[in-house]
């Protein structure tokens, strides 16, 4: 695959690999002046100062508002942010936005090839020529990313449970890895003999990283799920702040700037999406109790 120039690899890197986890917040506008609270939990790299900056800058200007980016570490805590009110818009994986449903509102979807949608990837370590599936790894070594993550943990449990098998004694081990880059470094590493991760973040760093992923084989995808939306908390934002906010998202690709700091998070752009882009996920978390029944 072909990499990137050297001196857009950097840039590239800092923004692309924290997307599927990217949570957003605002304060309730009680007024003029109010901090627009912009939170960030890391996937797989901790340090994406500069685009985060460049978005920072670029928000602030066109809302006439200060960002304060707060950092979380995993899907779990900013949930709990959005359930105890302290931030109003998220950018979150679509299982805990099903979650989540009762409290927040569609916002944007991310498009990325085309595409508002992304899959989960199986992969494996090169050295590994046999495995074509899960079917082949029981008794095995397993790399999970998140307890909240659909491709990293939600998907990989469905499709073992719907090949007839039961996910939770069906690999000799399991641990979280708590980002989706740390999964891949899992497999390539040989720490874990396979793992789940999610098709953006793989194919992104395939292009920045090609040593790293290159030391995995991707042996099976999931067929499409909804990209990671945006969310607005239903309780906290008006309409006016809602449409604000969409807005500005919305019309990215439609300047320079946003073109640029949408190509450094390697996406196309914001559409507004769909609830039915998440029907099969709220399916497989119906398998597990985990939503209602129809």
């Amino acid at each position: 695959m072909k990499r990137l120039p050297k001196r857009n690899r950097r840039e590239f890197m800092l923004a692309a690999a924290g997307l599927l986890v990217l949570p957003v917040g605002i304060r309730p506008a009680h007024g003029e002046g109010q901090v627009i609270r912009f939170g960030v939990t890391p996937a797989f790299l901790h340090d994406r100062q500069q685009v985060l900056k460049a978005w920072q800058t670029y928000m602030s200007r066109r809302l006439g508002k200060t960002i304060q980016f707060i950092r979380r570490d995993s899907y779990r805590e900013t949930m709990e942010l959005i359930r105890r009110n302290q931030i109003d818009f998220a950018w979150i994986c679509d299982y805990p936005y099903l979650r989540l449903e009762d409290k927040v509102r569609l916002l944007a979807v991310p498009r990325y090839q085309g595409r508002p949608a992304y899959r989960s990837y199986l992969i494996v370590g090169t050295g590994d020529t046999t495995t074509k599936s899960y079917k082949d790894l029981s008794g095995k070594i397993f790399a999970y990313a998140d307890p909240y993550s659909n491709t990293g943990y939600l998907a990989p449990r469905f499709e073992i449970r719907r090949q007839g098998d039961d996910p939770a004694s069906y690999f000799r081990k399991t641990f979280f890895t708590w980002s989706h880059r740390k999964v891949i470094e899992a497999v390539a590493s040989g720490l874990a003999n396979a793992g789940a991760v999610d098709s953006y973040v793989w194919e992104s760093l395939a292009k920045v990283e090609p040593e790293l992923t290159g030391k995995t084989r991707i042996v099976w995808r999931s067929p499409e799920f909804g990209f990671p939306p945006l969310i607005a908390h239903a309780g906290n934002v008006g309409e006016g702040e809602f449409k604000t906010m969409q807005t500005l998202l919305l019309g990215m690709a439609a300047d320079k700037e946003g073109r640029k700091i949408l190509q450094s998070l390697n996406l196309d752009d914001f559409t507004i999406g769909n609830r039915s882009l998440y029907e099969s996920v709220a399916d497989m978390m119906r398998v597990f109790g985990e939503y209602p029944a129809r």
